[in-house]
């Protein structure tokens, strides 16, 4: 349902139904009192929490462009309401919109912790490093509620199961004790999202993330529990953030950062629609332009999913990009030591899990 109307702390400004429905709705005014109906304020939109039984918990991974083979995602949705977000298109699994609900209903695996713990277990797991994060966000606000992130974390350290986490959030601050102990065992990395330093467009491009202060006060405060930390400038969107990209990467430097990547804007499905929605709101003037220069990049479509060429992109702006980041972590000394494999020869595997499963199932 489209409202062409902006809801403060919310990124998408419509909730249009997913791919998989067969009807469409679309607010109608019968035309009387258009001024009113014009000028009336949106009401907020209340983030609802809905419990997700899970059957398993680890995701296996076999892209040849994302550099790890197991994922963990704690939730489905993510109140950071990012209106990039490659993730969107999973709520239309829902019967869901990947618009505003995306961003206000929240799937939560209040067994998490549980079923790691069973699935590490098992006498055919090869312990390699789990990445915490790699879909939505595991430290958005309602995890300050619900606590799943951190209970997964406890069983990595119960375990001294390998970790590694993604995220813009300074909610990861409050983990700090199992991080450290991680750390002393080189069993953690993580990577800081940073996508813009500006605060007013932090505002509406990612309005419920931590401000760009915060995640640099992150990565300093990391760096120094002797995490090894990677800044993810990201993703890097033309005439929108891309000035950017020397800035963020010195500045997280100067935080504390060793390594960066960065990554280019990706419209899979019902993101394309969302996207050019929020830049004819938010950009007017560029809208247009800022879609060619992403068709430039993708081969003269709004998105390539092929490997090797969906995080870059390709032409002349992608290459000019690549350059770009080459030469700023060249001048910063970034990337220029390999990072360092997690340790996974001090993982003990659990006992009698599956035995203890099946008391508590009688």
């Amino acid at each position: 349902m489209r409202t062409n109307k902006t809801i403060k702390n919310r990124g998408a400004v419509s909730n249009p139904e997913g791919r998989f429905e067969n009807e469409k709705r679309e607010i109608f005014h019968d035309g009387w009192d258009i001024d009113a109906f014009d000028n009336e304020p949106l009401p907020a939109l209340e983030t609802i929490l809905l419990e997700e039984r899970a059957k398993s918990i680890i995701n296996r991974n076999d892209s040849p462009d994302i550099g790890f083979d197991q994922s963990i995602n704690p939730y489905r949705g993510c109140e950071h309401g990012c209106i990039y977000c490659y993730a969107r298109p999973s709520h239309a699994y829902m019967n869901l919109s990947p618009g505003l609900d995306f961003e206000t209903k929240i799937f939560y695996k209040a067994d998490a912790a549980k079923l790691l713990e069973k699935e590490i277990s098992k006498a055919n797991y090869t312990c390699k490093p789990i990445v915490i994060g790699a879909n939505t966000d595991p430290y958005q606000p309602a995890e300050s509620k619900l606590k799943i992130t951190r209970s997964i974390l406890e069983i990595a350290c119960q375990y001294q199961h390998p970790v590694a986490i993604i995220t813009k959030s300074s909610l990861i601050e409050r983990d700090r004790d199992l991080l450290s102990k991680l750390a002393e065992k080189k069993l953690i990395k993580v990577a800081v999202t940073i996508t813009t330093l500006s605060v007013e467009l932090k505002k509406i491009l990612e309005p419920r993330a931590s401000a760009p202060q915060g995640r640099l006060r992150v990565i300093r405060g990391l760096s120094e529990l002797g995490i090894p930390v990677r800044v993810m400038a990201a993703p890097m969107i033309p005439m929108i953030n891309d000035i950017e990209l020397e800035h963020i990467l010195e500045s997280a430097k100067n935080a504390g950062a060793n390594y960066a990547g960065y990554t280019f804007i990706r419209l899979p499905y019902e993101v394309k629609d969302l996207f050019k929605e929020w830049l004819k709101t938010h950009f007017p003037q560029r809208a247009e332009h800022v879609m060619s220069l992403i068709k430039q990049m993708r081969g003269g479509k709004e998105y390539d999913s092929t490997f090797g060429k969906r995080m870059r992109g390709e032409g002349e702006f992608a290459d000019l990009l690549a350059i770009r980041f080459k030469l700023a972590c060249k001048r910063l000394k970034l990337n220029c030591v390999p990072s360092a494999e997690l340790a996974t020869h001090h993982f003990i595997k659990p006992q009698g899990v599956d035995k203890k499963q099946l008391l508590l199932d009688l």
